[in-house]
């Protein structure tokens, strides 16, 4: 397994933004699926965004599709989930999750499918 590390999570307004990112260790980055959890007090961790190996292929929960939008740099290791139009409900731990060789032409929305995971990085949306 790679080593996954999130950050930029925070306070911040309703309505107002947020980027997390997710630093992966290793050289095989390029090989993982990415996928965005997140776990809110009292809640099952449920899915919020993934993207392919290649980064052609997103998708999004219902919840947050057309808010945010998950992209990576393979250069740097790195996946990011660009949130915006933030609400209260969002308020959660986001995770970071990564699973080598899966189909980069499939959707992963299940924490199962994922194998890898990151410490996790609060956000917390103030009404």
């Amino acid at each position: 397994q790679v080593h996954l590390v999130e950050s930029g999570g925070g306070l911040v307004q309703a309505g107002g933004s947020l980027r997390l990112s997710c630093t992966v260790s290793g050289r095989t980055f390029s090989g993982h699926a990415m996928g965005w959890f997140r776990q809110a007090p009292g809640k099952e961790r449920e899915f919020v965004s993934t993207i392919n190996r290649n980064g052609d292929r997103t998708y999004y929960d219902d919840s947050v599709k057309g808010r945010f939008a998950i992209s990576r740099d393979n250069s740097k290791n790195t996946v990011y989930l660009q949130m915006n139009s933030l609400k209260p409900e969002g308020t959660a731990l986001y995770y970071c999750a990564a699973r080598y060789g899966l189909n980069s032409a499939i959707y992963y929305t299940d924490l199962r499918d994922y194998t890898c995971w990151g410490q996790g990085t609060q956000v917390t949306v103030s009404s």
